[in-house]
């Protein structure tokens, strides 16, 4: 049986890295923009009310430092590991690894990397129920920018969840933040 309670996957971009010489991808650092936005995305985060229950973040310095900005500005100490299977995720990895998430979390949020992220969302997302839904599904589809936050709610298990069967719930970007 289905369950009614509504869930909420939230995909959370890292922000804004920077490109130093003689450094391997995965130990890139934050940018100062990034180091700015990221507890931006914390503050965002809890005044939405989309504080998670779990947090899985992948191991690339770049997010770390992202989720550790951003908590600080939660609110909140929610459940966090650090994922080796999200850096180099494909959007069908991240499924799998959200698939997996126990029945009593209520909301996870991922904080990884594009390309895998913005495909996921493209793949989840089922149609707009309204204009705003429809306006956030262009910008998506426009651009993922580092940083952005992506909601996703739905009602069926996190086993079940797939194409098309999440509701676009919000989206917003570190522009976003700046201009509040």
């Amino acid at each position: 049986m289905a369950s009614t309670k509504t869930r909420r996957l939230i995909l959370l971009r890292h922000a804004k890295s920077a490109w130093p010489d003689d450094v391997p991808d995965h130990e890139r650092p934050l940018a100062p923009r990034g180091r700015r936005d990221a507890p931006a995305a914390g503050r965002w985060l809890r005044k939405a009310g989309f504080v998670p229950d779990l947090v899985l973040c992948s191991t690339a310095r770049r997010a770390r430092e992202t989720w550790q900005l951003a908590e600080g500005k939660l609110g909140a100490d929610p459940r966090a590991a650090f994922e080796q299977r999200i850096y180099g995720a494909s959007s069908a990895q991240l499924l799998d690894l959200a698939r997996q998430t126990p029945a009593g979390v209520g909301t996870l949020l991922i904080v990884g990397h594009d390309p895998a992220m913005h495909e996921l969302i493209l793949d989840l997302a089922g149609p707009p129920q309204d204009g705003a839904e429809a306006e956030a599904l262009a910008r998506v589809r426009a651009k993922h920018p580092a940083g952005a936050i992506t909601v996703l709610a739905f009602t069926d298990g996190w086993p079940a969840l797939g194409p098309g069967r999440a509701r676009l719930a919000d989206f917003v970007t570190p522009g976003d933040f700046r201009r509040a």
